[in-house]
């Protein structure tokens, strides 16, 4: 019995020992105040050596994008460019990435979740081209990313109660069916319109 009490008192101090170097690891979710909206996003792999079977998985991935940061309540588009270990995808509806600035507008590096794994998140860099004055949302109509200026989208976000930095991620008050053909109702994630 006490052999047994000693192996099951031994496998929970190994568990919490693990448990903690895993988490000293993780990334403090502090240290990445901006957020990061994703919208459009293409990549391919990159191996850094010929690979001889199918397991071989790609070492990087390539891609670039359009994406709208968020910072002091502000909204700004930028396009990037990124080599990374974790795919990046769109975000879905309004959902953001954690970020933060390496240099100021050339590099933001932003959190990942792993597949599979989303409580653990791998840094990715992006080398951004910021858009002043500009921001992106999808337009349904046209099938693509457009731009919109970054006033009229704080505007619809003040007006919904959107702001990812203070965890307000569900805009409040939007329309459930499109409007008229005007173009004047919300359809899509992050329509000012």
């Amino acid at each position: 019995m006490r052999r047994a009490v000693v192996c099951v008192l031994s496998g929970l101090a190994g568990c919490l020992v693990f448990s903690a170097v895993v988490l000293a690891g993780a990334p403090d979710l502090g240290d990445y105040p901006l957020r990061v909206h994703v919208l459009k996003d293409t990549s391919r792999s990159r191996h850094s050596r010929e690979g001889k079977t199918y397991s071989d998985a790609p070492d990087y991935l390539d891609g670039e994008g359009a994406a709208d940061l968020f910072e002091g309540g502000q909204p700004l588009g930028f396009q990037f460019r990124y080599s990374c270990v974790e795919p990046l995808k769109a975000s879905e509806a309004y959902a953001t990435y954690p970020a933060r600035w390496k240099k100021r507008e050339k590099t933001l590096e932003i959190l990942v979740p792993q597949p599979g794994k989303p409580w653990n998140l791998e840094g990715c860099d992006l080398q951004v081209a910021t858009r002043s004055g500009l921001a992106y949302f999808w337009s349904p109509d046209e099938d693509r990313v457009v731009e919109e200026s970054s006033a009229k989208f704080k505007e619809w976000m003040v007006k919904h109660q959107y702001d990812p930095e203070k965890d307000l991620n569900d805009p409040v008050g939007l329309d459930t069916e499109p409007t008229a053909p005007d173009g004047s109702g919300t359809s899509s994630s992050q329509n000012p319109r």
